[in-house]
């Protein structure tokens, strides 16, 4: 029987924990991280509130300077030329490839591949473009590109940990992590990979979340306890986060091979595109709509068998509205239960989809439903959003994630068959 690809490791850094322990507790208990924050330091600005990642401070211009937490076993001479997220991301890497069984020999045959999400780093861009700029434009920093440009989590990654598969970037903002996970299960499925191992991280400073104000997206709401509130009728913007996360997605015959155990099978994928408009979604979500049927036809399943919904849900009016006409539209009178994780974590953007696919892992592991955070009063009475976490075991979990120009992307997991 040919089985889906199993999932083999997870890695985190972020804002509710940087180890599966640590975030399968703040999840079953709904403990979020969200904290007080002020971005640029002495300026009173209307963002006040962010997931600031505990232990890290990458915030020097100097990365010599940078400090991790000690359990994290990094060499400086491979952190130094990357830009802030790649630290997050080689911890998260470090975690996974250990809980997979994976060392430096299985990478140098060409059987395991490496695809990475990140929006680059907007702040070591700045600074490198203020030095440039200041030299006359005669004097560029040799890591000024491969530390700042989108691409550069598989630069780093794919070179450290020797990489001799397929190795790529990718970019459409908030669907970014889901995007190199759906790709990489069609690279297993396809025989190209044995194995892929999916990174994605973001920075969390003011370049990165600053410019957000633009549009209006970020919450002004200076109440660390109700600041990120998915689907609350008085949600006004999401918190933003960095981190980093790591997913080891393997043949599910080469896992057994070697003795691994499998976390969880995935089990389809779907995308489409709203077709809309650059950063607004469609009011009726009808990309994302899209995606979760084609992710349903895929996996060949039918919509009352998905026991759990984990929605983009990133607490922005009439982002957090349109998903919920969708998931209505291709549920209806099935109503799993429905939650956004990011009243916990923020939104991590290109990070978030792949952050809450391995969340989705550790809520079918552990058998519970999570609750949704800091709901009090919905505006969206087609969903089925429990308060409190459930313990209830699942077969099937969905992943949901969306980004700017109508991009979705969903994923499809079940229980582990070994």
């Amino acid at each position: 029987m040919n089985l889906a690809p199993v999932i083999t490791g997870l890695g985190f850094v972020s804002r509710i924990g940087h180890s599966r322990a640590e975030v399968m507790r703040a999840l079953r208990e709904l403990r979020h991280g969200i904290a007080p924050w002020q971005a640029v330091p002495g300026v009173d600005l209307p963002t006040k509130v962010a997931g600031i990642l505990c232990g890290f401070d990458v915030s020097d211009a100097n990365p010599a300077a940078w400090i991790w937490p000690a359990e994290f076993d990094l060499d400086p001479a491979v952190v130094q030329p990357m830009p802030p997220s790649g630290v997050y991301a080689l911890a998260a890497v470090r975690q996974a490839l250990a809980e997979a069984g994976l060392a430096g020999a299985d990478f140098s045959d060409g059987s395991t591949g490496l695809y990475c999400a990140s929006g680059g780093s907007p702040r070591f861009q700045f600074q490198h473009f203020k030095k440039l700029e200041a030299s006359g434009w005669r004097r560029a920093h040799p890591h000024a590109v491969v530390s700042s440009v989108a691409g550069a989590l598989n630069f780093h990654l794919g070179a450290a940990l020797g990489i001799r598969g397929a190795c790529c970037g990718f970019s459409s903002a908030c669907a970014s992590g889901s995007h190199a996970l759906g790709f990489a299960l069609d690279e297993i499925r396809l025989g190209r990979q044995q194995r892929m191992i999916v990174v994605a991280a973001e920075d969390l400073n003011a370049e990165s979340a600053l410019p957000f104000t633009g549009m209006g997206a970020l919450s002004e709401n200076p109440d660390p306890d109700s600041a990120s509130r998915p689907f609350d009728r008085e949600r006004d913007g999401f918190v933003p986060t960095g981190g980093g996360v790591a997913i080891v997605l393997e043949n599910a015959a080469s896992a057994a091979s070697r003795g691994i155990r499998a976390q969880a099978a995935m089990a389809g994928w779907g995308q489409a595109c709203d077709g809309h408009h650059i950063a607004m979604p469609h009011p009726e979500g009808r990309g994302i709509a899209d995606a979760m049927r084609l992710a349903l036809l895929d996996a060949k399943l039918a919509p009352e068998l998905v026991g759990y919904i984990n929605a983009h849900g990133t607490s922005t009016p009439q982002g957090d509205r349109a998903e919920a006409v969708a998931i209505d539209s291709v549920f209806g009178k099935w109503r799993p239960p429905v939650s956004s994780t990011k009243a916990l974590t923020g939104h991590a953007l290109s990070m978030s989809g792949l952050l809450e696919a391995a969340l989705c892992v550790l809520a079918l592991e552990g058998g519970f439903i999570p609750g949704q955070a800091h709901l009090a009063e919905t505006d969206c009475p087609e969903l089925n959003l429990p308060r409190h976490t459930a313990d209830h075991p699942i077969e099937i979990a969905m992943n949901n994630s969306s980004g700017f120009g109508g991009s979705n992307v969903v994923h499809l997991f079940s229980k582990s068959q070994s």
